[in-house]
């Protein structure tokens, strides 16, 4: 069975014919001590700081309706489709935390790839670096440390100080590190973004939004591959400190990145992504109590995203959608086709929610060229993605000479056809 005999069993299929004017139906436990060996007043988490008071305001907006969340901030995308899951006050700027230091890893990441940077360079540690507050990865003052050490300090450990580091040694300095990190974050079309530090330090001017943090994981995923892998690591050992990755989803196996965070003013935040069956979800959460509630929700949002929607490919560029009849034209009608392939994210429901018409005027006048759009497919219904795809011709129809179009117009007057 094809895709359009699917569709067509699936969901009520019309086509609308303005011409005719009548419509034919076709159990985890608590995470690893960040360390075997810390020095004592070292924070225990990201920033440090009280637990953020419980989260309170209007449920989480879905497809499948109003969802409650302890979460102030939460985003969730499926990568595939970029179909919105989940919004909570997604456009919304607040505090990122150590989720900042996804934007230091992507800057890092294309000075790499461009071979600005190498991941055995090693780069010196300034007492700038070497007294950062707030997690670390325990830097050395006036040593060297090679690339890769400081990316897995930044990723795993959150180390601010392996920030600064990095920052320094790309840019000269952290501000004028934080200035490539704004222009990235323009270039990348993070609109509720503005940066002022590379390690999430608090900050009253330092913000960015839910919905830009996914944009930004979702980017470094996309564009460096090679690289992501650091993201999934449970653990690394550095100067014989053993450094436990913080992202509880990352420990229990469930996902493969990216980063938590932790402040008074943001409480307790966490970016997620995992693929499974070969669909990816990131989701970023923020605003949470405390860590027992960002391992909770992180973990019941993430499989809420997997068990309630699936990926549906409704056609391929080259399914024939529909045949439109052609006056005129040396062939009675023209395929018309959606030109690419046509994925949606869809409520497992969706069988019995999706309504899918195949609207265009008929019949198609020749001569008709290949990829003219003639009409629109439109997919609406509960809990589906309102979308429109053009539908144009599969291929040329030519016009009748004279002598065949004057026969097919006498026979239209004599059969009504």
């Amino acid at each position: 069975m094809n895709r359009r005999d699917l569709l067509l069993m699936s969901a009520a299929v019309l086509v609308a014919s303005p011409a005719l004017g009548k419509p034919r139906k076709a159990v985890y436990a608590a995470p690893h001590p960040a360390a075997t060996k810390k020095p004592a007043g070292a924070a225990d988490d990201e920033e440090g700081g009280q637990d953020f008071a419980a989260a309170s305001g209007p449920p989480a907006d879905t497809p499948l309706g109003p969802m409650a969340t302890v979460a102030q901030w939460a985003y969730i995308e499926d990568f595939n489709t970029g179909a919105t899951l989940l919004n909570k006050q997604a456009d919304v700027e607040m505090p990122p935390s150590s989720m900042t230091k996804l934007m230091t890893a992507y800057i890092v990441y294309s000075k790499l790839k461009s071979g600005a940077l190498h991941l055995d360079q090693m780069l010196p540690v300034s007492e700038a670096a070497w007294r950062t507050q707030g997690s670390k990865m325990f830097v050395e003052l006036n040593g060297t440390i090679k690339v890769e050490d400081l990316i897995r300090g930044m990723i795993i450990q959150s180390g601010n100080d392996a920030c600064i580091v990095l920052a320094e040694g790309i840019a000269g300095s952290e501000g004028q590190f934080v200035d490539i990190m704004n222009a990235e974050a323009r270039r990348l079309g993070l609109t509720h973004t503005e940066f002022r530090n590379c390690t999430g330090w608090p900050d009253p001017q330092h913000h960015m939004s839910a919905r830009d943090i996914c944009t930004l994981a979702k980017a470094i995923i996309r564009d460096f591959p090679e690289y992501y892998h650091y993201d999934s690591e449970k653990e690394y050992t550095y100067h014989g400190i053993v450094q436990y990755n913080r992202n509880p989803l990352v420990q229990r196996g469930l996902a493969d990145g990216l980063k938590t965070g932790h402040t008074d003013a943001g409480g307790f935040g966490l970016v997620g992504s995992a693929e499974r069956s070969g669909r990816r979800v990131v989701m970023v959460l923020n605003g949470m109590p405390s860590k027992s509630a960002r391992v909770e929700e992180s973990i019941r949002l993430l499989n809420w995203s997997f068990a309630n929607f699936e990926n549906v490919t409704l056609f391929t560029a080259s399914d024939v959608i529909d045949n439109a009849p052609v006056y005129l034209g040396t062939r009675g009608s023209v395929p018309l086709v959606g030109g690419r392939d046509l994925v949606l994210t869809m409520p497992r429901s969706w069988r019995s929610h999706a309504h899918v018409a195949v609207q265009y005027d008929q019949p198609v006048p020749a001569p008709v060229r290949t990829g003219t759009v003639l009409g629109k497919l439109v997919v609406t219904g509960q809990g589906v993605p309102n979308t429109e795809v053009p539908l144009v011709a599969g291929n040329d129809v030519p016009r009748l000479g004279v002598i065949g179009r004057a026969g097919a117009v006498l026979a239209h007057y004599v059969t009504g056809a």
